[in-house]
């Protein structure tokens, strides 16, 4: 029934509100002298503590706008607006192709002259930070045939991006390139200038995107940061800015040549700003240095020498 002037009932957490009670008390402010009898000694604000309709949103709201990524909060308020599915975009699936007969898993014995493949582990934790599904089709031998079947196996699953790790450079066992135009991709470029990461390739099988990533680890992974991450996020929907800062050399470094340098470096704070510190050895074989590094100093080509604490570009990773 109704609430009539003088009088009160009690009503527990999100009910409908009875007719006629518009100021509403809570059990801390009203007081019951039992016997059906009780009392609210402090003033009453019409409408306080009572939910109405349309408070979070009405009918033809747009609650979530296109791109949104859809985290717990999204997840929610589409569920309490009664929406049991939600359009979106899929999670892109990138197929991951190590190469090479030197090439064995962790936990292997080595025999000479070989080593350990870590390149995929890097390429699929960024591919998955980003959104994206990560298929490590594992290592193909320095055969054509070989490296052929996992392209076709990456085919078959549907893949959005195949990378293939090493074997895109000019040696006579660099066969990536041959196979992935062998089964018809265009290329659309091939060795770039940068350092790490010159034998960089890419093209296109129908539209499944192939990038060729170098095979020393670091130049994989920084490569992977550079053309990998953003184009994987695109394909997701999602937003994807690297995170360019800019710092003071905490040490002078010499002029550089005509590729583009990706330096790995601490960088800390002093004073308020940041001083980046590059490493004395820059070998693209030390991963150790890039996992120990903050971030990339970033130095253009036929950059001039620079002194310390002179201002710089760096890309930050962590």
């Amino acid at each position: 029934g109704g609430v009539q002037p003088g009088h009160a009932v009690r009503i527990f957490p999100a009910p409908p509100r009875p007719p006629g009670a518009y100021p509403s008390a809570t059990p801390a402010t009203a007081r019951d002298h039992g016997g059906g009898s009780g009392d609210v000694p402090e003033p009453t604000v019409q409408g306080r503590n009572i939910r109405r309709l349309g408070l979070d949103f009405a009918k033809d709201d747009v609650l979530l706008g296109e791109g949104r990524l859809l985290d717990p909060a999204a997840l929610s308020l589409a569920a309490s607006a009664n929406h049991p599915k939600v359009g979106g975009v899929k999670r892109p699936l990138v197929a991951i192709i190590a190469t090479g007969d030197e090439l064995l898993p962790p936990g292997s014995e080595l025999g000479p002259d070989q080593i350990i493949s870590s390149n995929a582990y890097g390429v699929a934790a960024a591919a998955q930070s980003v959104g994206a599904r990560a298929l490590d089709l594992g290592i193909a031998p320095d055969r054509k045939e070989a490296i052929a079947a996992l392209v076709t196996k990456a085919v078959k699953a549907g893949a959005n991006v195949i990378v293939t790790l090493g074997g895109a450079s000019v040696g006579d066992h660099d066969l990536v390139h041959d196979v992935l135009t062998g089964e018809g991709m265009a290329l659309d470029f091939w060795k770039i200038a940068m350092r790490p990461g010159k034998p960089l390739m890419f093209g296109r099988l129908g539209d499944i995107r192939c990038i060729g990533l170098p095979g020393n680890p670091v130049a994989s992974l920084v490569c992977t940061q550079l053309f990998l991450k953003p184009l994987l996020a695109q394909l997701g929907g999602r937003a994807f800015q690297q995170d360019m800062r800019r710092a003071r050399l905490g040490t002078a470094m010499p002029a550089n040549d005509l590729r583009q340098d990706y330096v790995r470096a601490v960088v800390s704070t002093n004073a308020g700003a940041l001083v980046a510190t590059p490493f004395g050895i820059q070998d693209s074989s030390m991963l150790k240095m890039l996992a120990d590094a903050d971030g990339l100093i970033v130095r253009a080509p036929f950059a001039p020498a620079a002194a310390a604490g002179s201002p710089c570009d760096v890309l930050m990773l962590r």
